[in-house]
């Protein structure tokens, strides 16, 4: 009689995920409902905070793009569906062909996330108008009416809205601009940066390595550090 040994399914990337969308969500619940005072550092603090929570959502749906949240697909694919619809709506399904033609196409014409100019402002607006569209900004208009039903309009606006336009420069200095800016001599025409893991993830949750993202597409946003300090030995 044959037997067959299930496969361990190793739950880590997926405790990860559900942490940070934890994390978002209770913060956000927390943040308001809060009396704001202009001349509490925290307050500008909880926006950054709050800022960071939303890039890990993005990160996150990033990391289901390429299977790494969970081995299991319905799983995986769901928490990235989620982990995207909660940053400001966007669509899992559209987002995905779109950042798999960016690792085919790295900084060439083809490349969705490239803008050949350099240029800060141009790049940023092109990587803004390809991944935003009307009907994110419809939904959003249409939650903020909801929402200031049950909240403080100063709230929504300093803890939800903010947090979420802080987060796409982000994303897009660190993961996108930075790295694939200027001329870069080797396969996968991405820079990296400096090997400071606690810099490295408070940028952009180990992003800015990003020739070592490229290299191994495969290893979760949480592991890249290890890539960079064996490519420093």
């Amino acid at each position: 009689m044959k037997t067959h040994e299930r496969k361990k399914v190793d739950p880590t990337g997926t405790l990860i995920a559900l942490s940070i969308i934890g994390l978002w969500a209770l913060s956000l619940a927390f943040l308001l409902n809060i009396e704001i005072n202009y001349t509490n550092p925290l307050v500008y603090l909880a926006i950054l905070v709050q800022m960071h929570l939303y890039t890990g959502l993005f990160i996150t749906a990033h990391d289901a793009m390429h299977g790494v949240v969970s081995s299991k697909k319905k799983l995986n694919h769901g928490i990235g569906f989620i982990s995207a619809l909660l940053f400001s709506f966007n669509f899992y399904y559209r987002l995905y062909p779109k950042h798999h033609d960016h690792h085919k196409h790295v900084a060439t014409d083809h490349d969705p996330d490239f803008h050949s100019s350099g240029n800060f402002w141009r790049w940023y607006l092109s990587f803004i108008t390809t991944y935003v569209n009307v009907w994110q900004i419809l939904l959003m208009a249409i939650s903020f009416n909801i929402l200031k039903l049950f909240f403080p309009v100063e709230n929504l606006v300093l803890f939800w809205m903010l947090p979420a336009i802080l987060s796409t420069f982000q994303l897009f200095y660190f993961g996108t601009y930075v790295p694939h800016k200027g001329e870069h001599d080797n396969k996968h025409r991405s820079g990296t940066m400096e090997g400071n893991h606690v810099w490295g993830f408070l940028s952009c949750y180990f992003f800015g390595y990003h020739y070592e993202h490229h290299d191994s597409p495969g290893t979760p946003w949480w592991r890249l550090w290890r890539l960079k300090g064996l490519k420093q030995q």
